[in-house]
């Protein structure tokens, strides 16, 4: 037995989210991939996820592993995989690791960019990787609220209901939000994120960006706990998972421009 680990990336578009769901549902980037693996060697596996991504998330570094007896040689995975893989999931790299690592559990920190158009017109080629917001948006606020949700702090105000964490503390190292020719990037870097946590978080930053919500309120929003006080959910196609760590490396080592606001 062999314990697998791949680095996927996959534009979410055309699929039903990550997790493996009834036929019926849809396409679903885990189903595709272990499909993939049983046309390979003719073996079922099952795959576990670093972040349970939602129809129509995209990532650039999504890690699974998964336990296999096929002989496949390490450095042939990826081609092998890739010759099959429709052309919007690819593998960059596939490696062996040791049988205590787990994609989801062993989990140092993880990275998420969400990307925001905001044009009066939307950008035709980045519709189905940005959320259109056709008001101009106070950027300076965004950010001061950003400040605001760092740290360690209880989350449940930005989950979701159909989660399935016991727990809501989070530590978000950095929640970062930059401007550059109309397209808004809001970066979350955190040990952790609960159902729809950066959505939650990038629709509040929108709602303080357009005047609805004042920065300051933002500690007493957390502090409540209450869903209602942070409704909007930004919509899934603006999501990226951009990185997962599995060392102590920290999130400004890691990644420089972190350490710009």
């Amino acid at each position: 037995m062999r314990n697998i680990r791949l680095k996927v990336a996959y534009d979410g578009t055309n699929y039903h989210g990550f997790q493996r769901q009834i036929k019926t549902a849809g396409p679903t980037i885990q189903g595709t991939l272990e499909d993939v693996w049983q046309r390979l060697v003719d073996e079922k596996v099952t795959l576990a996820m670093a972040g349970r991504t939602d129809a129509g998330v995209h990532a650039s570094g999504q890690i699974v592993n998964f336990e296999t007896e096929a002989r496949i040689p390490e450095d042939k995975i990826s081609k092998a995989f890739n010759s099959l893989l429709p052309k919007d999931i690819r593998i960059l790299l596939a490696e062996n690791v040791p049988f205590d690592f787990n994609a989801r559990w062993s989990a140092v920190w993880k990275r998420y960019d969400y990307q925001i158009d905001n044009r009066r017109i939307p950008d035709v080629f980045k519709r189905l990787y940005t959320w259109h917001i056709p008001v101009p948006l106070n950027i300076s606020n965004m950010q001061a609220a950003a400040n605001f949700l760092e740290g360690r702090h209880n989350f449940k105000t930005f989950a979701a209901a159909g989660g399935d964490s016991k727990t809501f503390e989070r530590t978000l190292y950095r929640c970062q939000v930059r401007f550059d020719q109309d397209l808004i990037r809001v970066t979350c870097v955190g040990d952790g994120f609960l159902y729809h946590m950066v959505r939650i978080i990038v629709g509040t930053l929108v709602d303080v960006g357009r005047g609805r919500i004042s920065p300051e309120e933002i500690p007493d929003i957390i502090k409540s706990q209450e869903r209602r006080r942070a409704r909007l959910i930004a919509s899934a196609h603006g999501l990226f998972l951009t990185h997962v760590n599995y060392t102590e490396e920290s999130p400004f080592e890691v990644f420089p421009d972190l350490n710009s606001k």
